[in-house]
């Protein structure tokens, strides 16, 4: 037996309270592991029952899911005191070994040395994990309000580039799209099945993309007014579309007042420990911050790093956020470079805006392994970016099997607690990353089977502003281009979008789509034929099956329910590129 394949801790998604009743325990073991059984009681059972030692209820474990090099086992119990104390026992090859905290040992070694138990202390409801109720039920839209649309009545003005003109992307070349313009096209984004915004920054800034922020206090002129923001709020929220707001509290931009006054009074000045200066010449003309004077953001000068450790920080930032909170009515935070902010900030922040809107989604722009930042203290969700690889490495890599996929899957399903995977923020693509349109190579078909796997897996789905037309781009000065509205409104793009129109009506329509609950079937005779089953946690909705033709050649294919959506599917054959989604009657 692979001892090194077996892992097991009291905590993440091992180990949690999936409700204020309910406990969910996670063993990972290799894949020759034939059963696993979980041997638990409350803790202080034997001084209960009056016996010497602790002793145990012996229970077998799910096979949950199987993982790239792993299996997957759990069990749910609802433990009467709230209290669990356990260890394993599991089986391979006529082999029995336990699992205790300390130590793996065959089973009738098992009392040769001391044994520490596995221990969930207490499930305490202030701890349990809880994000908003109304995130899983959304699907995000992001905008760059600079490139999505500039109002009808704002007037001309030099210093925007011509709507649409192609043009180097440079720091300060905008084209004049605003928060109005945004107002504007609120009917065009509910027609579309649009229940959440998520803006790129707004506030005042030295840059079209605003993420070198000078004023967080500020809505920039380039965008309008706080009140159109308010307007802008109010008119999403009659038409039930949530408005998330991008903070970026890592870095600040040069003409932020506590780094001007830095650098006016060096070390005299009350702000500068709101920095990492590591030089006392630390202002230079020089472009980048490879010499170390200061740390930024990457190795950009014009971006200093904000010490979110420091106390004044950390109450500054509060009080900004509540502000946003208070007089906008916003419904969530993006956190920009979510992984370099500290701990320390994080937690406090959380606990100043919770009380002001305890529905408020906060959400981390972190791009790896993010269990650290979701034990309930400090993010509800982070930006998905394993899920975006693995479904673009599907089409990328044509050796990569429906099982290969469904392994990668299963990983990214099981990262963390299942109340967070339910909202953690899918996408296809952003503005740091080629447009999804362009990595498809002008193939409709292979968006929109793209589109389906963003729109039916577990999580809550977000698309790229101009995603809905196949708008292309290849890098960050190419991704960020104007909303084509003239071509729009000349029906140009109306196919596209009705395709992902219907797309997302499937996904507000079926309850199964938005839980956390997935079966995959697997075709050995078509081994890229990707085939899975959404359900309702409490089976009380039809599940919802889908089916993508990765092959070369059509695939045979028969529905077994109601067609829901079809591309390249004549009732009988499915096409290479091929999508169906269906209501199974089975």
């Amino acid at each position: 037996m692979n001892q090194a394949a077996i892992f097991h801790r009291s905590s993440g998604s091992l180990c949690y309270a999936a409700d204020k009743d309910t406990a969910v325990i996670r063993l990972q073991t290799g894949k020759e592991v034939e059963q696993a059984t979980i041997i638990c009681a409350d803790p202080f059972i034997n001084e209960l029952t009056r016996r010497k030692e602790w002793y145990g209820q012996r229970l077998p474990m799910q096979r949950l899911v199987e993982l790239p090099n792993h299996i997957l086992w759990e069990y749910r119990t609802q433990p009467p005191f709230k209290r669990l104390q356990y260890y394993f026992e599991v089986q391979a090859d006529g082999e029995t070994y336990c699992v205790f905290d300390n130590r793996i040992c065959p089973v009738q070694e098992r009392r040769k040395a001391s044994c520490q138990y596995f221990k969930l202390a207490w499930i305490n409801p202030a701890d349990v994990i809880a994000p908003p109720d109304w995130v899983s039920d959304t699907v995000w839209y992001q905008i760059m309000p600079d490139r999505f649309c500039r109002d009808k009545n704002a007037p001309d003005d030099p210093k925007f580039i011509p709507w649409g003109r192609k043009k180097y992307f440079g720091f300060n070349h905008t084209y004049g799209g605003n928060l109005k313009g945004i107002t504007e096209r609120l009917p065009y984004l509910a027609s579309l099945g649009i229940t959440g915004l998520y803006l790129t920054p707004i506030f005042l800034a030295g840059s079209y993309h605003k993420y070198n922020t000078f004023d967080y206090r500020t809505v920039d002129p380039d965008f309008g007014t706080e009140e159109d923001l308010r307007e802008l709020v109010r008119q999403a929220h009659q038409r039930g579309i949530r408005i998330m707001l991008d903070g970026v509290f890592n870095h600040c931009g040069t003409a932020f007042f506590a780094w001007q006054d830095v650098c006016r009074q060096g070390r005299n000045s009350p702000y500068y420990d709101w920095f990492f200066i590591n030089q006392e010449d630390f202002l230079s003309e020089r472009f980048d911050s490879a010499d170390g004077r200061y740390y930024t953001f990457s190795f950009w000068s014009g971006m200093p790093k904000l010490n979110t450790n420091h106390p004044e920080v950390i109450r500054y930032f509060s009080e900004i956020c509540g502000y946003w909170v208070r007089e906008w009515d916003i419904d969530g935070i993006r956190f920009d470079v979510g992984d370099e902010v500290s701990h320390t900030f994080l937690k406090a922040l959380r606990r100043h805006l919770k009380p002001l809107k305890q529905d408020l989604f906060l959400l981390g722009e972190i791009w790896f392994d993010s269990q650290n930042w979701l034990d309930g203290t400090e993010y509800d969700a982070v930006m998905n970016y394993p899920l975006s690889s693995c479904i673009n490495d599907f089409s990328r890599c044509p050796t990569m099997t429906a099982m290969d996929f469904m392994l990668a899957l299963n990983r990214c399903l099981t990262m963390y607690p299942e109340q967070v995977t339910a909202v953690l923020f899918n996408f296809l693509d952003t503005h740091d990353t080629v447009r999804i349109a362009e990595q498809c190579g002008g193939n409709l078909h292979l968006l929109y089977q793209k589109l389906t796997l963003l729109l039916t897996l577990p999580g809550t789905p977000c698309l790229y502003y101009g995603t809905e037309i196949a708008l292309c781009g290849k890098d960050a000065d190419d991704n960020r281009p104007c909303m084509p509205w003239t071509a729009i409104e000349q029906g140009q793009h109306t196919a596209v979008y009705q395709d992902v129109q219907k797309l997302i009506r499937l996904r507000h329509d079926y309850p199964a789509l938005k839980t956390t609950v997935i079966t995959c079937l697997l075709d050995n005779t078509y081994p890229r034929l990707l085939h899975y089953r959404r359900f309702d946690h409490k089976q009380h909705s039809p599940a919802i099956g889908v089916v993508l033709n990765g092959e070369s050649t059509a695939v045979p294919f028969t529905v077994t329910g109601t067609l829901l959506y079809a591309d390249r599917f004549d009732g009988h054959t499915l096409l290479p590129y091929g999508t169906i989604i269906y209501e199974s009657n089975e």
